[in-house]
């Protein structure tokens, strides 16, 4: 077992840290000061980002900008273009997994709270 504090982890501001990286997927510990941002982009992995600290303004083409404050946490599409853009100095994870086989068993599709199963 390997532990992060990812609170406490070193990450220099606009200076991504990559916490992770195996076959199956990556972690990503980004600090983004007040005021920036990832501009529009696009990842071929699902990207999931869990805001750590701080307040995050998340947005896709399809759904407008939405506040992510500390414990959010956001799922992107292989291929969605989406941008992030930070309303306070943050700090998020970035997890970047390819999608698992459709045949496994505990497959479920991601729905957000509230969401009726399909």
């Amino acid at each position: 077992m390997k532990v992060w504090n990812l609170v406490e982890e070193v990450v220099e501001p606009r200076k991504p840290r990559v916490i992770g990286a195996a076959e199956e997927g990556r972690a990503i510990l980004i600090n983004l000061p007040a005021g920036e941002s990832l501009g529009e982009h696009q990842v071929r992995e699902r990207a999931t980002v869990i805001v750590l600290s701080g307040d995050l303004e998340i947005s896709t083409a399809d759904r407008p900008a939405t506040g992510a404050g500390a414990g959010t946490m956001a799922v992107f599409e292989p291929t969605e273009r989406h941008s992030v853009l930070a309303r306070q100095d943050s700090r998020f994870l970035l997890l970047l997994a390819p999608w698992s086989s459709d045949e496994h068993s505990s497959m479920m599709p991601w729905r957000s709270e509230g969401e009726p199963a399909a």
